[in-house]
């Protein structure tokens, strides 16, 4: 049952995240004029709607996404104009767009202004979207993955003001070991036991133990972990020969340092070859509150690292797709989907002595990261992200501007149908992507210990 409430108020909080993404589209579209036909939750059949004024309201069946329905997205292409306006039966005058064209990527874009269109009356013409200045687009536009990170910025301000960021530092003084490795494990792969296949590690062939008090490296003394740790990974695979104190008597242990791939720190994923001993100082809690301003600080830092694991997400999903066939185990650092979130959800509320103030943390922290990461990607300057209707907007901007400057004619407004191709090849990697991540949160899940 406690799992099974993990995974409730995970999916609820993320579905009001969805609706609230939504109204941010939606309700500057309204502000500005333009026409809202459909506001919806989901994808898929629809399970329940109601009208209210010209807008339809609904939940669809499958909960991973949402939209809002803004009429005039996509102009009339220049081929079109001609084929704007007809008239019906009753003589009344009617917006329609040709829909006959050559060619695969022509017909795409033709069949997507047809749809556009067919439901477009001349009584709508002063409300089209793409008609709105380029800064009211960007808004529009802008306002769905904007609210996702103003959620996140009031779960974290929340958490850091009254909770505290929670960090562990080494002891201060002379390193004093907690573990000693007793084999070496990829820093990928996902386990934290060994395997026969494992080589022993050099702190081990050294003797080392917990509780040692490490006094020098190779003749260097030692005074403090942070420059211990220069010393092991600058040393690559050479020999090394460890000062050490064991219940008041001074020892020494000579061995070599493997190299390996290991991050730079605990906050940077970026694996560098160095060298690598096999040891854990103790260490103790440091707690950290902090405002607005410190919360802006960290999300400053969470932007940064947010870029970097986009750029290298289309990598990291193929990861998934090597565990799930068996290639390999799946990183303890590979993307979740929305279902390996609520499985995080659910065994972290479910998890015996784990307290409930660090369990509605950690459940507030999941939510906050989904949300700036959505709003993160959604910024992506490509079709069909909010990103792409945003770079199009801005182009506009400068197209426009240049024209004046240079006192050229109007250009007119962008035509973001003709990189409908790119958008269709964009979301058909996004499906699978998804699709993989999914499959991979059933199948080798990201487990909580890791």
């Amino acid at each position: 049952m406690l799992y099974l409430l993990g995974v409730v108020i995970f999916a609820f909080a993320i579905l009001a995240s969805i609706g609230l993404h939504e109204l941010g589209h939606m309700i500057p579209a309204k502000k500005f004029g333009g026409k809202v036909t459909q506001y919806f939750i989901g994808f898929g059949p629809t399970v329940w709607s109601t009208r209210r004024g010209e807008t339809e309201y609904g939940v669809k069946a499958i909960p991973l996404g949402g939209y809002v329905k803004i009429v005039g997205m996509l102009p009339p292409g220049a081929t079109d104009l001609a084929d704007e306006v007809t008239t019906d039966e009753d003589g009344q005058q009617v917006v329609r767009v040709r829909k006959s064209n050559t060619g695969l990527f022509t017909q795409l874009i033709s069949d997507a202004r047809a749809a556009e269109w067919e439901t477009i009356t001349p009584a709508d013409n002063d409300r089209l979207f793409y008609k709105m200045p380029w800064w009211k687009k960007v808004i529009v536009m802008a306002g769905g993955p904007t609210v996702n990170i103003l959620i996140a910025f009031f779960i974290f301000w929340g958490v850091f003001a009254f909770y505290g960021q929670r960090t562990v530092e080494p002891d201060a003084g002379q390193p004093v070991l907690d573990q000693v490795s007793e084999c070496v494990i990829p820093y990928v792969d996902n386990r934290t036991t060994c395997k026969d296949s494992d080589p022993v590690s050099p702190a081990a062939q050294a003797g080392l133990r917990p509780g040692d008090v490490i006094t020098s490296f190779n003749g260097t003394a030692v005074t403090g972990w942070d420059q211990l740790r220069t010393l092991i990974r600058g040393n690559d695979d050479g020999q090394a020969v460890i000062g050490y104190e064991r219940d008041g008597r001074a020892m020494t242990g000579t061995t070599s340092t493997t190299v390996e791939a290991r991050p730079e720190s605990n906050t940077d994923e970026t694996l560098h070859q160095v060298g690598f001993l096999g040891v854990t100082p103790t260490t103790h809690e440091v707690v950290t509150t902090g405002g607005p301003i410190y919360t802006i600080d960290q999300m400053g830092t969470m932007a940064k690292e947010t870029v970097s694991a986009l750029a290298t997400l289309p990598v990291k999903v193929w990861g998934v797709a090597e565990a799930i066939v068996g290639v390999k185990d799946r990183a303890a650092d590979s993307p979740v989907s929305i279902v390996g979130g609520g499985r995080l959800a659910g065994e972290t509320v479910s998890e015996e002595g784990f307290p409930v103030a660090e369990k509605a943390v950690f459940l507030l922290m999941l939510i906050a990261g989904f949300n700036f990461f959505i709003g993160m990607f959604n910024f992506v300057p490509l079709l069909p992200l909010d990103g792409g209707h945003i770079a199009g907007a801005l182009w506009e901007a400068i197209r426009r501007g240049w024209a004046r400057l240079r006192g050229r004619p109007d250009p007119g407004y962008v035509d973001v149908a003709r990189l409908l191709p790119i958008a269709y090849c964009v979301a058909a990697c996004l499906l699978v992507m998804g699709v993989v991540l999914i499959v991979g949160d059933l199948v080798v899940p990201v487990q909580l210990s890791s």
